[in-house]
């Protein structure tokens, strides 16, 4: 049984969530967002509470708590937003914004372009790259992407990271 699944959602003013041909609706005033639901799980809407209902499948008891959680973060996701903050550590290591691109300069002897999905919104302030959106899982990704161009490296700590991730810094060499 599901602990997430078993609460239900309550749904703020000025949000309507609907369920219906196995589409899950959320709409608010920052966006609205959409996912496809299995059959096997149902999605009730009563007096601003919004229930998921597992059917007798074992998949369906299995995906219970994810649609749980699925339905609350697009709920808040349309209400009040996420937002991700990265963090670039290395002598040089830069980024700005360029119309709907993200421009980085970690070490490449080129400028990495990334494009900003629509929906995100970045902002660069000296060595601080702040993402926010009301889509967690887009937003989520496209922070991760940014991450990848440059991981954190273990021996100076050089590189894009999350803020407040911490790097397991290895020794080097001694000398001798």
């Amino acid at each position: 049984m599901s602990r997430l699944g078993k609460q239900p959602s309550t749904i703020p003013a000025g949000v309507t969530v609907t369920c219906d041909n196995g589409l899950l609706t959320v709409a608010g005033p920052k966006g609205t967002l959409t996912r496809a639901i299995k059959p096997d799980v149902t999605i009730t809407i009563e007096g601003g509470v919004a229930t998921v209902i597992p059917g007798k499948t074992t998949a369906a008891k299995a995906l219970w708590g994810t649609y749980a959680a699925h339905l609350r973060n697009m709920i808040k996701g349309v209400t009040e937003g996420y937002t991700k903050v990265l963090e670039i550590e290395g002598v040089g290591y830069r980024a700005e914004v360029k119309g709907t691109n993200l421009s980085l300069s970690v070490g490449f002897s080129h400028p990495v372009l990334l494009p900003i999905p629509s929906g995100v919104t970045a902002l660069v302030e000296k060595g601080v790259i702040t993402v926010s959106g009301y889509d967690k899982d887009e937003l989520g990704q496209f922070a991760a992407n940014v991450r990848k161009v440059k991981k954190p490296e273990p021996y100076k700590g050089k590189g894009i990271r999350y803020q407040g991730e911490y790097i397991i810094r290895k020794q080097g060499k001694k000398a001798a």
